[in-house]
C-alpha cells in the first residue's frame, strides 16, 4: 500500500497481468481486424484524412488525422487503419484497471476490471474499427482519472491533466462537454468542493480551451455546421434514442455485468473510505439527464458506467472463479455481436442488434457496379461527366475502391464532401449517380435520368446500401456552381 499522510491509500498496479489481458484482447482484435471491410465511417474518416483542416462539419479533426496516421505507417487498408482502435482498445483496458486502483482496488480487482472492460460489447466494438467513439472513450476515461487523482491525492495540479484529456477530448468530440458538466455538478452536489477553488482549476480550464482552441476557430469561421449536425441527429433520432436509452445502458456493456456497476455506484455512495470519489455516483445521474434532455445517443453514457464498474470489481475479487463463467459466455456473445466473427452470409442474424457490422460488407461490389455503369457512357463524354454520390459511405467507398476501376474522383452535397465540391461548371456532360433506393428525390437537380444499375453486395445482407441504385442522367439542370448549394445536406 502506498499513502501520503491523510490521503487515500492504494495498492500497486497490477502491471503484468492487466498487460496480458490488453495483450490478448489485441491480439484478437488485431487477427480480426482484416475481415469484413471498411465502414461507411472509416472510409469517410480516410478521404477527410486526405483533406487535412482544424475541423470538418460534423466533427473536430482527431480521428482523421488518426486514420492517416494509421494507414500512412501501416498500411491502406482495414487492417492497417485499425491499429489506431486497437491501441486504443488496449489503452482502455488499462485505463479501467487504474481507474479500479485509484477508488482503492486491489490487484485481483483491477485485473477484473480490466477483463470485463475487456470484454464489454460496446468497448469491443469500437476497438474493432476506427470511430469517434474508438477515443472518446479512452478521452472520458483520461478525464476521469484525473478527476479521481485530483479527488485522492488533493493536489490541485492534477487539474492540468483534466484540463488537458478536455482538450485532447474536444478535439475528438465535443461530447465530452457532457461530461465536465456531470463531474462538476456531482462535485458541487456532494464535494469535495475544495478543488474548485484557487488557480489550478482556472489553469487546467485554460489549457483545456487553448488545446481545443483551433477547432473551435475553424467552427465559428464556417458558421458552426457542428451545431447544425448535432441538432439534426437530436430532431431526427431523439424520441428513438430515449426510448433505447434505459435498455441500451443494460446491454451496451453485458447484462451480467449490470450488478457489478450497480454495487460499484453503490459503494461509492455508500462507502466512507471512498466518501471523496463519491460524486461520481450522481455524476453518472447527471450525464444521463444530460443525455435524455438532448436527444444524444444513449451510448454517450457509456464512459461513466466503466467508471461503475471498476469501482464495483472490488466486492468480486474475493472470488475471482465465480466469474470465469459469465465473463466467458459474455466475451461469446460480444464477440458474436461486435466483431466480425461470423460468416459475412450470416451477418444479418446480427444486423438487427449491431448495424455497424453490416455496413462493413460490400463496398467493393458497390465500386463494381458503379464502375460498369460508368463504361455506359461514350468515352467522348467522360471528360465532362460527374460522378456524384448521395451520402459520405458510397462517396468514400468510390474514392478509395474507384480509381483501381478506372472511376473519377466523386463528388458528393453530404457532410463535409460538401466543401471539397463542387464539379466545374464545365462539367456540363452526364452525371452518374448512387443513391439509396429511398432516396430518389436527388434526381429532380438532373435531366434525362434513368436507372441503369443496382448494388448487390453478394451476401444479402440487409445494410444501408443494399439494392442502392446507380442513375445515369443527361446532365446538370443548372451549372454546378449554382446548383451546389441544394445539393448539401447533413443527414
Amino acid at each position: 500500500m502506498t499513502s501520503t499522510a491523510g490521503r487515500p491509500a492504494v495498492v500497486a498496479y497490477a502491471t503484468r497481468p492487466v498487460a496480458l489481458v490488453a495483450l490478448v484482447l489485441a491480439a484478437v482484435l488485431t487477427a480480426l481486424s482484416g475481415r469484413y471491410g471498411f465502414h461507411r465511417d472509416e472510409l469517410y474518416f480516410l478521404v477527410a484524412g486526405d483533406h487535412p483542416a482544424w475541423g470538418y462539419v460534423d466533427q473536430p479533426p482527431l480521428t482523421p488525422l488518426v486514420a492517416r496516421l494509421s494507414t500512412s505507417v501501416f498500411g491502406d487498408s482495414p487492417a492497417g487503419l485499425r491499429v489506431a482502435a486497437t491501441a486504443a482498445c488496449a489503452a482502455t483496458v488499462f485505463l479501467a484497471a487504474a481507474l479500479c486502483r485509484e477508488m482503492g482496488g486491489s490487484r485481483r480487482a483491477q485485473v477484473l476490471a480490466a477483463v470485463f472492460t475487456g470484454v464489454s460489447g460496446f468497448v469491443l466494438a469500437v476497438g474493432h474499427m476506427v470511430s469517434t467513439a474508438t477515443f472518446d472513450v479512452l478521452a472520458w476515461l483520461g478525464v476521469c482519472w484525473f478527476v479521481l487523482r485530483l479527488l485522492r491525492t488533493g493536489d490541485g495540479r492534477w487539474w492540468l491533466g483534466v484540463g488537458a484529456a478536455v482538450g485532447v477530448g474536444l478535439e475528438n468530440k465535443y461530447l465530452v462537454v457532457l461530461l465536465v458538466l456531470a463531474l462538476l455538478g456531482g462535485l458541487l452536489l456532494t464535494g469535495p468542493r475544495r478543488v474548485l477553488r484557487g488557480w489550478w482549476p482556472v489553469a487546467g480550464a485554460v489549457l483545456a480551451l487553448a488545446l481545443a482552441l483551433p477547432n473551435l476557430w475553424w467552427q465559428a469561421r464556417n458558421g458552426w455546421p457542428q451545431l447544425t449536425v448535432a441538432g439534426g441527429i437530436s430532431a431526427d433520432d431523439g424520441t428513438e434514442n430515449r426510448l433505447l436509452f434505459v435498455p441500451e445502458q443494460l446491454l451496451y456493456l453485458s447484462p451480467v455485468f449490470v450488478p457489478v456497476w450497480i454495487s460499484g455506484g453503490l459503494r461509492l455512495w455508500r462507502d466512507p473510505e471512498l466518501r471523496w470519489a463519491r460524486s461520481f455516483a450522481p455524476a453518472y445521474l447527471i450525464l444521463c439527464v444530460l443525455v435524455l434532455a438532448s436527444g444524444g445517443k444513449p451510448y454517450y453514457a457509456l464512459p461513466l458506467l466503466v467508471v461503475l464498474l471498476a469501482a464495483g470489481c472490488e466486492r468480486y475479487a474475493a472470488k475471482p472463479r465465480d466469474t470465469v463463467l459469465p465473463v466467458a459466455l459474455t466475451a461469446v456473445l460480444t464477440a458474436l455481436l461486435s466483431l466480425p466473427v461470423l460468416p459475412a452470409g450470416a451477418v444479418s442474424v446480427v444486423n438487427a442488434v449491431n448495424a455497424e457490422q453490416g455496413e462493413q460488407i460490400g463496398w467493393p461490389r458497390l465500386a463494381d457496379a458503379t464502375a460498369e455503369a460508368w463504361a455506359r457512357i461514350p468515352e467522348a463524354d467522360r471528360g465532362r461527366a460527374v460522378l456524384l454520390a448521395q451520402n459520405y459511405g458510397e462517396a468514400g467507398a468510390l474514392a478509395h475502391y474507384g480509381p483501381a476501376r478506372g472511376l473519377p474522383a466523386p463528388y458528393s452535397g453530404h457532410m463535409s464532401f460538401y466543401a471539397w465540391g463542387p464539379p466545374p461548371d464545365s462539367a456540363d456532360g452526364p452525371v452518374l449517380l448512387v443513391r439509396r433506393r429511398d432516396a430518389d428525390g436527388i434526381e429532380a437537380h438532373f435531366t434525362g435520368c434513368r436507372q441503369v444499375g443496382t448494388v448487390d453486395n453478394g451476401h444479402g445482407v440487409d445494410n444501408e446500401e443494399q439494392q442502392a441504385a446507380i442513375v445515369l442522367c443527361d446532365g446538370p439542370a443548372a451549372p454546378w456552381s449554382t446548383l451546389w448549394p441544394s445539393l448539401r445536406h447533413f443527414y
